[in-house]
Protein backbone atom coordinates (compact mmCIF):
# COMPACT_ATOMS: atom_id res chain seq x y z
CA UNK A 1 0.00 0.00 0.00
CA UNK A 2 1.45 3.39 -0.99
CA UNK A 3 1.89 4.96 2.42
CA UNK A 4 4.19 7.95 2.01
CA UNK A 5 7.65 6.66 2.94
CA UNK A 6 8.65 9.77 4.87
CA UNK A 7 5.41 9.53 6.88
CA UNK A 8 6.23 5.93 7.79
CA UNK A 9 9.63 7.15 9.00
CA UNK A 10 7.93 9.82 11.11
CA UNK A 11 5.36 7.49 12.68
CA UNK A 12 7.27 7.07 15.95
CA UNK A 13 7.67 10.83 16.38
CA UNK A 14 4.02 11.45 15.53
CA UNK A 15 2.91 8.75 17.99
CA UNK A 16 5.09 10.26 20.73
CA UNK A 17 3.43 13.62 20.18
CA UNK A 18 0.01 11.99 20.24
CA UNK A 19 0.76 10.29 23.55
CA UNK A 20 1.94 13.55 25.10
CA UNK A 21 -1.36 15.17 24.14
CA UNK A 22 -3.20 12.11 25.47
CA UNK A 23 -1.49 12.43 28.86
CA UNK A 24 -2.52 16.08 29.16
CA UNK A 25 -6.20 16.30 28.10
CA UNK A 26 -7.99 19.65 28.09
CA UNK A 27 -11.68 20.42 27.70
CA UNK A 28 -13.64 22.65 25.34
CA UNK A 29 -11.93 26.03 24.82
CA UNK A 30 -9.49 25.51 27.71
CA UNK A 31 -6.89 23.89 25.47
CA UNK A 32 -4.06 26.31 26.21
CA UNK A 33 -1.31 23.71 26.65
CA UNK A 34 -2.30 21.80 23.53
CA UNK A 35 -2.78 24.91 21.41
CA UNK A 36 0.54 26.34 22.64
CA UNK A 37 2.37 23.14 21.75
CA UNK A 38 0.70 23.05 18.32
CA UNK A 39 1.67 26.66 17.60
CA UNK A 40 5.27 26.03 18.66
CA UNK A 41 5.54 23.03 16.36
CA UNK A 42 4.02 24.89 13.42
CA UNK A 43 6.69 27.55 13.83
CA UNK A 44 9.42 24.92 14.11
CA UNK A 45 8.18 23.22 10.95
CA UNK A 46 8.50 26.50 9.03
CA UNK A 47 4.90 27.57 8.41
CA UNK A 48 4.81 31.02 6.78
CA UNK A 49 2.09 32.14 9.18
CA UNK A 50 1.03 30.84 12.58
CA UNK A 51 -2.04 32.53 14.03
CA UNK A 52 -3.41 31.82 17.49
CA UNK A 53 -6.71 32.81 19.07
CA UNK A 54 -8.99 32.08 16.09
CA UNK A 55 -12.28 30.99 17.65
CA UNK A 56 -10.86 31.84 21.12
CA UNK A 57 -8.15 29.17 21.32
CA UNK A 58 -7.88 27.79 17.79
CA UNK A 59 -4.57 27.71 15.93
CA UNK A 60 -4.04 28.12 12.18
CA UNK A 61 -0.88 27.51 10.16
CA UNK A 62 -0.22 28.47 6.55
CA UNK A 63 2.10 26.46 4.25
CA UNK A 64 2.76 27.73 0.76
CA UNK A 65 3.85 25.46 -2.04
CA UNK A 66 6.84 25.94 -4.28
CA UNK A 67 5.23 28.67 -6.31
CA UNK A 68 4.53 30.81 -3.25
CA UNK A 69 1.54 33.15 -3.49
CA UNK A 70 -1.37 32.34 -5.76
CA UNK A 71 -3.06 29.07 -6.63
CA UNK A 72 -5.77 27.28 -4.74
CA UNK A 73 -6.19 27.36 -0.96
CA UNK A 74 -7.19 24.12 0.80
CA UNK A 75 -8.06 23.88 4.50
CA UNK A 76 -7.36 20.77 6.63
CA UNK A 77 -8.95 20.58 10.07
CA UNK A 78 -8.24 18.63 13.27
CA UNK A 79 -9.85 19.00 16.71
CA UNK A 80 -7.87 19.31 19.96
CA UNK A 81 -10.25 18.94 22.93
CA UNK A 82 -10.88 15.96 25.22
CA UNK A 83 -13.88 14.72 27.22
CA UNK A 84 -14.93 14.83 30.91
CA UNK A 85 -14.41 11.08 31.40
CA UNK A 86 -12.21 9.20 33.86
CA UNK A 87 -9.78 7.07 31.86
CA UNK A 88 -9.84 3.30 32.49
CA UNK A 89 -6.72 2.44 30.49
CA UNK A 90 -3.49 1.47 32.24
CA UNK A 91 -0.91 2.75 29.76
CA UNK A 92 2.31 4.73 30.28
CA UNK A 93 0.71 7.80 28.72
CA UNK A 94 -2.53 7.57 30.71
CA UNK A 95 -4.30 10.85 31.42
CA UNK A 96 -2.67 12.83 34.22
CA UNK A 97 -5.82 14.92 34.68
CA UNK A 98 -8.49 13.30 36.89
CA UNK A 99 -11.86 13.18 35.20
CA UNK A 100 -10.51 14.12 31.77
CA UNK A 101 -9.36 11.95 28.88
CA UNK A 102 -9.00 11.81 25.13
CA UNK A 103 -11.86 9.36 24.63
CA UNK A 104 -12.62 10.41 21.05
CA UNK A 105 -9.20 10.39 19.43
CA UNK A 106 -8.70 14.12 19.02
CA UNK A 107 -5.15 13.53 20.25
CA UNK A 108 -4.64 11.34 17.18
CA UNK A 109 -6.32 13.83 14.86
CA UNK A 110 -4.08 16.65 16.06
CA UNK A 111 -0.94 14.51 15.88
CA UNK A 112 -1.68 13.29 12.34
CA UNK A 113 -2.29 16.80 11.04
CA UNK A 114 0.92 17.98 12.73
CA UNK A 115 2.77 15.14 11.01
CA UNK A 116 1.31 16.14 7.66
CA UNK A 117 2.25 19.76 8.31
CA UNK A 118 5.85 18.77 9.01
CA UNK A 119 6.03 16.81 5.76
CA UNK A 120 4.34 19.47 3.64
CA UNK A 121 6.57 22.21 5.05
CA UNK A 122 9.66 20.09 4.29
CA UNK A 123 8.75 19.12 0.73
CA UNK A 124 6.35 21.82 -0.53
CA UNK A 125 5.57 19.54 -3.45
CA UNK A 126 2.40 21.40 -4.36
CA UNK A 127 1.33 24.62 -6.06
CA UNK A 128 -0.99 26.59 -3.82
CA UNK A 129 -1.58 27.04 -0.11
CA UNK A 130 -2.40 24.50 2.58
CA UNK A 131 -4.09 25.95 5.68
CA UNK A 132 -3.92 23.65 8.71
CA UNK A 133 -6.69 24.27 11.25
CA UNK A 134 -6.49 23.11 14.86
CA UNK A 135 -9.88 23.60 16.47
CA UNK A 136 -10.99 23.72 20.11
CA UNK A 137 -14.31 22.72 21.63
CA UNK A 138 -15.68 20.14 19.22
CA UNK A 139 -17.20 18.21 22.12
CA UNK A 140 -20.30 20.33 22.62
CA UNK A 141 -18.72 23.78 22.49
CA UNK A 142 -19.17 24.50 18.77
CA UNK A 143 -15.55 25.50 18.31
CA UNK A 144 -15.92 25.01 14.56
CA UNK A 145 -18.69 27.59 14.51
CA UNK A 146 -16.58 29.97 16.62
CA UNK A 147 -13.68 29.74 14.17
CA UNK A 148 -15.96 30.35 11.18
CA UNK A 149 -17.58 33.32 12.90
CA UNK A 150 -14.10 34.65 13.68
CA UNK A 151 -13.43 34.96 9.96
CA UNK A 152 -11.44 31.76 9.39
CA UNK A 153 -12.51 31.21 5.80
CA UNK A 154 -12.24 34.82 4.67
CA UNK A 155 -9.01 35.67 6.51
CA UNK A 156 -7.11 32.73 5.01
CA UNK A 157 -9.05 32.72 1.71
CA UNK A 158 -9.96 29.05 2.12
CA UNK A 159 -11.76 27.64 -0.92
CA UNK A 160 -12.35 24.04 0.20
CA UNK A 161 -12.11 22.40 3.62
CA UNK A 162 -11.59 18.78 4.66
CA UNK A 163 -11.91 16.93 7.96
CA UNK A 164 -11.19 13.43 9.27
CA UNK A 165 -12.21 11.31 12.26
CA UNK A 166 -11.06 7.92 13.45
CA UNK A 167 -13.72 5.18 13.52
CA UNK A 168 -13.57 2.22 15.96
CA UNK A 169 -14.70 -1.01 14.32
CA UNK A 170 -13.53 0.08 10.88
CA UNK A 171 -10.40 -1.99 10.17
CA UNK A 172 -7.00 -0.36 10.15
CA UNK A 173 -6.05 0.93 6.72
CA UNK A 174 -9.64 1.44 5.62
CA UNK A 175 -11.61 4.62 4.97
CA UNK A 176 -15.33 5.39 4.80
CA UNK A 177 -17.12 8.37 3.30
CA UNK A 178 -20.33 9.28 1.53
CA UNK A 179 -21.79 12.26 -0.34
CA UNK A 180 -24.61 14.13 1.37
CA UNK A 181 -25.49 13.59 5.04
CA UNK A 182 -22.51 11.94 6.76
CA UNK A 183 -23.40 12.68 10.39
CA UNK A 184 -26.56 13.86 12.10
CA UNK A 185 -27.83 17.19 13.31
CA UNK A 186 -27.78 17.29 17.11
CA UNK A 187 -30.30 19.28 19.16
CA UNK A 188 -30.42 19.62 22.94
CA UNK A 189 -33.50 19.11 25.10
CA UNK A 190 -33.88 20.57 28.61
CA UNK A 191 -37.11 20.07 30.57
CA UNK A 192 -37.82 21.58 34.00
CA UNK A 193 -40.87 20.15 35.74
CA UNK A 194 -42.60 21.79 38.69
CA UNK A 195 -45.17 19.73 40.54
CA UNK A 196 -46.32 19.98 44.16
CA UNK A 197 -44.00 18.48 46.72
CA UNK A 198 -45.23 16.53 49.69
CA UNK A 199 -45.01 13.45 51.89
CA UNK A 200 -44.52 10.14 50.14
CA UNK A 201 -47.40 8.71 52.20
CA UNK A 202 -49.84 11.31 50.85
CA UNK A 203 -49.33 11.30 47.07
CA UNK A 204 -52.97 12.23 46.45
CA UNK A 205 -52.37 15.82 47.56
CA UNK A 206 -49.10 16.17 45.64
CA UNK A 207 -48.22 16.49 41.99
CA UNK A 208 -45.40 14.02 41.57
CA UNK A 209 -42.63 15.51 39.42
CA UNK A 210 -40.94 12.09 39.20
CA UNK A 211 -44.09 10.50 37.79
CA UNK A 212 -44.43 13.30 35.25
CA UNK A 213 -40.77 12.94 34.29
CA UNK A 214 -41.10 9.17 33.95
CA UNK A 215 -44.05 9.54 31.64
CA UNK A 216 -42.13 12.09 29.59
CA UNK A 217 -39.19 9.71 29.17
CA UNK A 218 -41.53 7.05 27.79
CA UNK A 219 -43.55 9.41 25.62
CA UNK A 220 -40.60 11.31 24.14
CA UNK A 221 -38.70 8.18 23.22
CA UNK A 222 -41.79 6.84 21.43
CA UNK A 223 -41.89 9.80 19.03
CA UNK A 224 -39.40 8.20 16.64
CA UNK A 225 -41.27 4.89 16.68
CA UNK A 226 -44.69 6.38 15.98
CA UNK A 227 -44.23 9.73 14.25
CA UNK A 228 -41.15 9.41 12.03
CA UNK A 229 -41.27 7.58 8.69
CA UNK A 230 -39.53 4.21 9.26
CA UNK A 231 -37.42 4.89 6.17
CA UNK A 232 -36.00 8.04 7.76
CA UNK A 233 -33.37 8.20 10.52
CA UNK A 234 -33.99 9.85 13.89
CA UNK A 235 -33.07 9.48 17.55
CA UNK A 236 -34.45 10.97 20.76
CA UNK A 237 -32.57 10.00 23.91
CA UNK A 238 -33.27 11.34 27.40
CA UNK A 239 -29.94 10.92 29.16
CA UNK A 240 -30.31 12.75 32.47
CA UNK A 241 -33.07 12.67 35.12
CA UNK A 242 -32.47 14.64 38.31
CA UNK A 243 -35.03 14.75 41.13
CA UNK A 244 -35.52 14.22 44.83
CA UNK A 245 -33.56 14.51 48.07
CA UNK A 246 -34.92 11.71 50.28
CA UNK A 247 -36.80 8.41 50.07
CA UNK A 248 -39.97 9.74 51.72
CA UNK A 249 -40.37 13.10 49.99
CA UNK A 250 -42.20 13.63 46.72
CA UNK A 251 -40.01 16.28 45.08
CA UNK A 252 -41.36 19.61 43.97
CA UNK A 253 -39.19 19.68 40.86
CA UNK A 254 -37.42 17.44 38.38
CA UNK A 255 -35.13 18.08 35.44
CA UNK A 256 -34.64 16.02 32.30
CA UNK A 257 -32.14 16.56 29.53
CA UNK A 258 -31.31 14.74 26.33
CA UNK A 259 -30.71 14.98 22.63
CA UNK A 260 -32.56 14.70 19.33
CA UNK A 261 -30.74 13.58 16.15
CA UNK A 262 -31.83 13.78 12.52
CA UNK A 263 -30.46 13.75 8.98
CA UNK A 264 -32.98 15.95 7.13
CA UNK A 265 -34.55 19.37 7.81
CA UNK A 266 -38.04 17.88 7.62
CA UNK A 267 -37.38 15.28 10.31
CA UNK A 268 -35.59 17.86 12.44
CA UNK A 269 -38.66 20.12 12.32
CA UNK A 270 -40.96 17.19 13.10
CA UNK A 271 -38.94 16.15 16.15
CA UNK A 272 -39.01 19.64 17.63
CA UNK A 273 -42.73 20.00 17.00
CA UNK A 274 -43.60 16.67 18.58
CA UNK A 275 -41.28 17.17 21.58
CA UNK A 276 -43.05 20.45 22.34
CA UNK A 277 -46.50 18.89 21.96
CA UNK A 278 -45.67 15.86 24.10
CA UNK A 279 -44.06 17.91 26.87
CA UNK A 280 -46.92 20.38 27.06
CA UNK A 281 -49.61 17.70 26.81
CA UNK A 282 -48.10 15.42 29.45
CA UNK A 283 -47.60 18.28 31.90
CA UNK A 284 -51.21 19.35 31.43
CA UNK A 285 -52.44 15.79 31.93
CA UNK A 286 -50.84 15.62 35.39
CA UNK A 287 -51.40 19.23 36.39
CA UNK A 288 -47.71 20.13 36.46
CA UNK A 289 -45.93 23.18 35.17
CA UNK A 290 -43.16 22.67 32.67
CA UNK A 291 -40.46 24.71 30.96
CA UNK A 292 -38.91 23.31 27.78
CA UNK A 293 -35.74 24.60 26.17
CA UNK A 294 -35.17 23.02 22.76
CA UNK A 295 -31.82 24.20 21.42
CA UNK A 296 -30.85 23.56 17.82
CA UNK A 297 -27.16 22.79 18.06
CA UNK A 298 -24.87 21.19 15.45
CA UNK A 299 -26.32 20.97 11.93
CA UNK A 300 -26.05 17.93 9.67
CA UNK A 301 -22.49 17.19 8.55
CA UNK A 302 -23.23 17.27 4.83
CA UNK A 303 -20.47 16.29 2.41
CA UNK A 304 -20.33 18.05 -0.95
CA UNK A 305 -20.53 15.67 -3.89
CA UNK A 306 -17.49 16.77 -5.93
CA UNK A 307 -15.20 17.07 -2.90
CA UNK A 308 -16.40 13.70 -1.57
CA UNK A 309 -15.51 11.96 -4.82
CA UNK A 310 -12.10 13.62 -4.72
CA UNK A 311 -11.49 12.64 -1.07
CA UNK A 312 -12.46 9.04 -1.84
CA UNK A 313 -10.02 8.93 -4.74
CA UNK A 314 -7.22 10.23 -2.50
CA UNK A 315 -8.04 7.63 0.15
CA UNK A 316 -7.96 4.98 -2.59
CA UNK A 317 -4.46 6.13 -3.55
CA UNK A 318 -3.39 5.59 0.06
CA UNK A 319 -5.21 2.36 0.91
CA UNK A 320 -6.41 0.86 -2.36
CA UNK A 321 -9.91 1.27 -3.78
CA UNK A 322 -11.06 -2.02 -2.24
CA UNK A 323 -10.40 -0.54 1.22
CA UNK A 324 -12.46 2.63 0.72
CA UNK A 325 -16.22 2.57 1.18
CA UNK A 326 -17.40 5.64 -0.72
CA UNK A 327 -21.09 5.07 0.04
CA UNK A 328 -20.90 4.35 3.76
CA UNK A 329 -24.05 4.53 5.83
CA UNK A 330 -24.47 7.82 7.73
CA UNK A 331 -24.08 7.78 11.50
CA UNK A 332 -26.22 9.53 14.11
CA UNK A 333 -23.28 11.05 15.95
CA UNK A 334 -22.73 14.76 15.33
CA UNK A 335 -19.76 16.91 14.36
CA UNK A 336 -19.23 20.66 14.43
CA UNK A 337 -17.15 20.37 11.28
CA UNK A 338 -20.65 20.78 9.88
CA UNK A 339 -20.31 24.55 10.37
CA UNK A 340 -17.20 24.60 8.19
CA UNK A 341 -18.98 22.57 5.50
CA UNK A 342 -21.79 25.12 5.55
CA UNK A 343 -19.21 27.86 4.96
CA UNK A 344 -17.17 26.13 2.24
CA UNK A 345 -17.44 23.01 0.06
CA UNK A 346 -15.55 20.02 1.39
CA UNK A 347 -15.78 16.51 2.80
CA UNK A 348 -15.44 14.62 6.07
CA UNK A 349 -13.94 11.11 6.06
CA UNK A 350 -13.57 8.27 8.58
CA UNK A 351 -10.27 6.41 9.00
CA UNK A 352 -10.24 2.96 10.61
CA UNK A 353 -9.19 2.67 14.26
CA UNK A 354 -9.41 -1.12 14.25
CA UNK A 355 -10.91 -3.25 17.00
CA UNK A 356 -10.84 -0.66 19.79
CA UNK A 357 -13.30 0.43 22.45
CA UNK A 358 -15.94 2.79 21.13
CA UNK A 359 -15.77 6.56 21.05
CA UNK A 360 -16.56 8.25 24.39
CA UNK A 361 -15.81 5.02 26.28
CA UNK A 362 -13.39 5.14 29.27
CA UNK A 363 -11.31 2.33 27.72
CA UNK A 364 -11.01 3.96 24.28
CA UNK A 365 -7.55 4.73 22.92
CA UNK A 366 -6.51 6.04 19.53
CA UNK A 367 -4.65 3.36 17.58
CA UNK A 368 -1.19 4.64 16.64
CA UNK A 369 -1.09 2.15 13.76
CA UNK A 370 -3.67 4.38 12.03
CA UNK A 371 -1.16 7.26 11.88
CA UNK A 372 0.50 6.39 8.53
CA UNK A 373 -2.89 6.12 6.82
CA UNK A 374 -4.41 9.32 8.16
CA UNK A 375 -1.26 11.38 7.76
CA UNK A 376 -0.61 10.08 4.23
CA UNK A 377 -4.21 10.94 3.36
CA UNK A 378 -3.64 14.58 4.34
CA UNK A 379 -0.39 14.78 2.39
CA UNK A 380 -1.76 13.19 -0.75
CA UNK A 381 -4.91 15.31 -0.58
CA UNK A 382 -2.86 18.51 -0.74
CA UNK A 383 -0.42 17.26 -3.37
CA UNK A 384 -3.21 15.85 -5.56
CA UNK A 385 -5.50 18.86 -5.25
CA UNK A 386 -2.68 21.31 -6.02
CA UNK A 387 -0.06 19.41 -8.07
CA UNK A 388 3.30 21.14 -8.15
Amino acid sequence: MPIVSRIADLQRDIAAGRRDIHAHPELLYDVHRTAGSVADKLRQFGCEEVVIGIGRTGVVGVIRGRRGEGGRVIGLRADMDALPIQEANDVPYKSTMPGKMHACGHDGHTAMLLGATRYLAETRNFAGTAVVIFQPAEEGGAGGKAMVQDGLMERFRIEEVYGMHNYPGLPLGQFAIRPGPMMAAADRIYIDIEGRGGHAARPHISIDSILVGSQLVNQLQSIVARNVDPLEAAVISICQFHAGTADNIIPQTARLSGTARSLTPEVRDLLEQRVREVVEGTAKLYGAKVKLVYKRDYPVTRNHEHQTAFAASVASDVAGSERVDDHAAPVMGAEDFSFMLEARPGAFIFVGNGDSAGLHHPAYDFNDEAIPFGTSYWVKLVETAMPG
